[in-house]
């Protein structure tokens, strides 16, 4: 962190490890620093919980802790279209909406409002102002889900975490016995409003459990399945087929007439992807990059075309289980240059 260590820093804390630990290098480091913990669900115990941590780090760092309830925006721009996709057969990123919308959204309104001069947060990656880099721990870089915030934010956000490794972070707070026991806790999930399985949730909106038919790629009916939102492309269990001896994968699922089409291995391989609702950090012209299609996914080769507010990508090597719904995400040298979403 090289910024100025007069300047007044809001940051969001969520009772993890990652922005505790940020907060307290902020603190260290003289920064003028206030937490914020927001509410975005009805998951009671965890609120409670996590909350009970953020006010010790608080007390511990003796810094002013703001509570916000962002549960109605947070219901409108992340939960609500999560819901949608997988309703509409697709694979929902619920965590690149909560970026955008809340954390560097609403938790950024509030900061302007009481003056902050920064934000900060626990993520793991760099930026120059510009451009978003990809994180030193290649394990933790969390680029990928931040490609779709407002750029122009940039100038105004601090990553303490941007130069550390995870387990630097978990060794170096276990030493302060003040964050001990968070730095010792189970990790969080990875989708924080979802307790079990997704399914769970589309369960208190939707009927799931609807059997249909299962079809190959040439249409004919070769099976049944429990309900196409069990499924998403590539997943090879969970469905009865009349004839099958070797594994079958889900290459298409069509909602409308609670469909899933199976295939072969080789018959999920594309090479081609579109991408729609593009955020680039660069002009809108064609280039060469890689490219993720999921987090965590390998970084692809590919030749990207833009028109029309779509990319065009051209991949050098075949994707397999590409899904509606996930993130393309575009890097050069571990530069994230924008992307867009899966159509």
């Amino acid at each position: 962190m090289v910024q100025s260590s007069s300047k007044f820093v809001v940051i969001g804390l969520s009772g993890g490890i990652d922005s505790s630990y940020s907060a307290y290098l902020l603190k260290k480091e003289g920064y003028r620093v206030e937490g914020v913990y927001f509410r975005v669900h009805d998951l009671e115990d965890d609120f409670q919980k996590n909350l009970e941590r953020v006010k010790k780090v608080a007390t511990f760092l003796d810094i002013k802790l703001h509570i916000l309830d962002f549960r109605e925006k947070f219901r409108e721009t992340v939960f609500d279209p999560f819901i949608k996709s997988y309703i509409d057969g697709e694979t929902p990123n619920p965590c690149i909406n909560c970026n955008r919308e809340i954390k560097f959204g609403e938790m950024f309104d509030f900061a302007q409002s009481i003056g902050a001069d920064l934000i900060a947060t626990g993520h793991y990656l760099k930026h120059d102002g510009k451009f978003i880099y990809e994180a030193l721990d290649d394990n933790k870089d969390q680029s990928y889900f931040l490609f779709d915030i407002d750029k122009s934010l940039l100038l105004k956000l601090i990553f303490p975490l941007s130069n550390l490794k995870k387990s630097e972070v978990k060794e170096s707070a276990k030493k302060i016995p003040e964050l001990y026991e968070i730095a010792t806790a189970v990790e969080s999930r990875e989708i924080c409003f979802v307790e079990n399985t997704y399914l769970e949730i589309l369960e208190e909106k939707n009927r799931i459990d609807l059997e249909g038919d299962v079809l190959n790629s040439s249409g004919e009916i070769i099976g049944k399945h429990r309900g196409y939102m069990h499924y998403t492309i590539g997943k090879r269990r969970g469905f009865t087929l009349k004839v099958a001896h070797e594994p079958h994968y889900v290459l298409k699922i069509i909602p409308e007439k609670n469909h899933i089409i199976v295939g072969k291995r080789e018959e999920l391989a594309e090479t081609k992807v579109s991408l729609k609702n593009l955020n680039m950090s660069i002009p809108n012209t064609d280039f060469e990059a890689t490219v993720k299609l999921r987090f965590r996914s390998k970084p692809l080769p590919c030749q990207v075309q833009i028109s029309n507010g779509k990319a065009e990508v051209q991949l050098f090597e075949p994707v397999f289980g590409l899904a509606k719904g996930q993130a393309g995400v575009f890097y050069r040298d571990g530069k994230l240059l924008g992307g867009g979403w899966i159509e």
